[in-house]
């Protein structure tokens, strides 16, 4: 039998297992969304950020908690969360069983249901409870749909219908999630980041919060040095300036080998001629072979009368 609650109403659970599915019908201007479940301790609060199980964070450490994925059925669409209520830590005292849009406020989503399935019972048997929720002011994006809470020996659920306009920010906040959504400014120089994880929100990748992990540190480059300093060496695509005419020039930085060495030619020595103007050489094979040495024919002008 389906017990059909209305706000401010609760209700025993008879089952070990809880499936919650969130349904809304299909409209041009709705936003998506998406259901999610805090796990509480006595104080209200979560132990720590895993106990925060949403679309980002599918899965509790423990396995008794989980967000299953969405799916389109014939009148809508849905959303579902699923806790082992039976196997909790005894540290749990209440389970938050929240929805959050993304792209408008609950106002633009039509017909939202909550229903509570026993989680062990058939795939297709009737829900144990539904709960029409409907947001106080419509500005919400996000809503405590209900919360299921221990009761003697056994659990209980509220119907709710409680709402936020910091969407899923705002509800993870006031349950104790430690939020990084990437607003916050840059943290002043020497500031740490608290210990343990952070719930990752949708938006930008977060820049806030945290200091950079150990490594290497990059140094700024140098200013080029001062007159009596050295110079920082030349990045490969330098071309040194020539220097003024008169100054000694820069030897280049690679010299060409030398050329192959050739073999060595003996030339033998030649007969010297003297310069002009001085006594030529007599040749040795210029005497006739009887040794005397004869005048040649002159001309008329040198013979005598």
């Amino acid at each position: 039998m389906t017990h059909v609650m209305v706000k401010g109403s609760n209700i025993p659970l008879d089952a070990s297992g809880i499936r919650a599915v969130l349904r809304w019908s299909p409209a041009p201007t709705a936003p998506d969304v998406d259901a999610s479940v805090l796990l509480l301790g006595a104080d209200g609060r979560v132990r720590s950020d895993a106990d925060f199980v949403f679309y980002n964070a599918p899965r509790h450490p423990s396995g008794l908690a989980r967000h299953l994925p969405k799916q389109r059925v014939s009148d809508g669409f849905t959303d579902t969360v699923e806790v082992d209520l039976a196997a909790l830590d005894p540290g749990v005292d209440r389970v938050v069983v929240a929805a959050s849009c993304d792209g408008g406020p609950f106002r633009l989503v039509p017909d939202l249901v909550l229903a509570l399935f026993d989680a062990a019972g058939p795939q297709h048997a009737a829900p144990l409870v539904t709960f029409d929720v409907v947001p106080d002011t419509g500005q919400e994006s996000a809503l405590i749909c209900g919360e299921l809470y221990r009761k003697d020996a056994g659990w209980k659920f509220r119907a709710l219908g409680q709402g936020y306009a910091t969407g899923l920010v705002g509800l993870a906040t006031e349950y104790g999630i430690a939020v990084d959504d990437g607003a916050s400014e840059e943290p002043a120089q020497g500031a740490t980041a608290a210990a343990g994880p952070t719930a990752a929100m949708p938006g930008p990748a977060p820049t806030g919060g945290y200091t950079a992990a150990a490594g290497p540190t990059v140094s700024a480059p140098e200013p080029p040095g001062a007159y009596g300093y050295p110079l920082p060496a030349p990045y490969p695509s330098h071309v040194p300036a020539q220097p003024a005419y008169g100054y000694p020039q820069p030897v280049a930085a690679t010299i060409p080998p030398p050329p192959p060495q050739q073999p060595v030619v003996h030339q033998q020595p030649q007969q010297a001629y003297p310069a002009y103007g001085y006594p030529q050489p007599v040749a040795t094979n210029a005497l006739p072979p009887d040794g005397h040495f004869t005048l040649p024919p002159q001309g008329p002008q040198f013979q005598s009368a």
